[in-house]
């Protein structure tokens, strides 16, 4: 008989842990910054899936990164309370960022952005401050506005994906593009216009 029900069945509990682990990080670290009274705002992935959730539960997607938003004033602070979670501090790559234990990769770390800073040189706007948030869910997540505009800055494939994500259910519409500037108003047009590409 073979065996692959067995290792199917190992896969997609690895999977469901996978999904766990980085909720279960994105949660302790709101915790430890809410507990010590640091500003911040969950970005990224986590973000948008807070958003979409909103609305529509079967929609959203699942994300391998934790990011968030600080002042850089606060960063000293936020190491020593993260480093006494468990979490530890470091600079590599030009990125910032808490692992999550001693034997974290970067793939298992919360990922930091600075507030009212550009992430890259190149890019057209700043990310937004840590007081545009929405703090009505289990953390504080920044607004719809602002995150829809750093998913227009950065416009990855997967920064698309989640504003096309948004435009289908109905988050986002053709009222939307006149709130940004000129290079990000086209971007978000041309997804209204073409979800398929």
């Amino acid at each position: 008989m073979s065996q692959t029900p067995i290792i199917g069945e190992i896969s997609w509990e690895r999977m469901i842990r996978a999904v766990e682990k980085v909720k279960e990080r994105l949660q302790r670290a709101a915790q430890v910054l809410e507990a010590v009274g640091i500003p911040y705002a969950v970005v990224g992935g986590n973000a948008v899936a807070a958003w979409v959730s909103r609305v529509d539960e079967a929609a959203v997607r699942n994300t391998r990164d934790v990011d968030i938003l600080l002042r850089r004033e606060d960063l000293s602070r936020a190491v020593i309370a993260m480093e006494q979670a468990g979490f530890l501090y470091r600079h590599a790559a030009s990125m910032d960022m808490f692992l999550d234990g001693p034997q974290a990769s970067a793939r298992d770390a919360v990922h930091v952005l600075f507030a009212n800073e550009k992430v890259r040189e190149e890019y057209v706007t700043r990310t937004p401050d840590v007081d545009e948030v929405d703090a009505t869910g289990l953390f504080r997540v920044v607004t719809l506005e602002a995150l829809v505009g750093m998913k227009l800055t950065s416009f990855r494939r997967k920064d698309q994906m989640h504003i096309l994500d948004l435009i289908e259910i109905g988050l986002v519409d053709e009222q939307w593009p006149a709130r940004y500037p000129e290079l990000l108003r086209d971007r978000l047009q041309d997804l209204i216009d073409h979800p398929e590409g």
